[in-house]
């Protein structure tokens, strides 16, 4: 991953960790998926990413959970969960994105 690839995920981050969950989709579940542990699961990852390459398990849990997003992307309907969400895509894709150039 390029150094700008590198600093856009530590911003998304650092926005992440300020955003408050959307109060709305706490404890649901859209398309089958419960919407907190896709939160967790996908920003434990990226945590993970930061502080250098992940190993085998936790990019296997990364590309089922990016996978997840984009299936209940579709179907969140309020603006903050939305951009939420949709950030935690974007955390998503960079993050194997990082670990597939660390793999190299």
């Amino acid at each position: 991953m390029s150094e700008p690839e590198l600093d856009l995920l530590s911003r998304l981050w650092e926005e992440h960790m300020r955003a408050p969950f959307p109060p709305h989709i706490r404890g649901r579940e859209i398309e089958g998926e419960d919407m907190v542990l896709l939160d967790a699961d996908i920003a434990g990852c990226v945590s993970s990413s930061l502080s250098g390459p992940l190993d085998e398990k936790r990019r296997r849990t990364l590309l089922s959970c990016l996978a997840a997003v984009e299936k209940v992307l579709p179907s969140v309907d309020e603006d903050g969960a939305v951009e939420y969400y949709r950030r935690l895509r974007e955390m998503a894709a960079l993050a194997v994105e990082l670990g597939n150039a660390n793999a190299r």
